[in-house]
């Protein structure tokens, strides 16, 4: 499976109304046809609150 980038996520949550739990954005990820390993990657959140984008970054691509 190919990395995930940043443009990708972004594309992904393109629309999404912040702050939001992993469920919308997995489901705003689905509206906008991301692929499957990213959504997965936002199905493997912590199920807490996101107040931007920038945050769910930070998830997605901690090391």
């Amino acid at each position: 499976m190919a990395k995930t980038n940043p443009i990708e996520v972004q594309q992904a949550l393109k629309g999404a109304s912040y702050p939001a739990n992993k469920n919308a954005l997995v489901d705003c990820a689905k509206r906008n046809h991301a692929n499957s390993g990213l959504v997965h990657q936002l199905e493997e959140l912590p199920g807490k609150q996101f107040n931007g984008p920038n945050e769910v970054e930070k998830a997605i691509f901690r090391s």
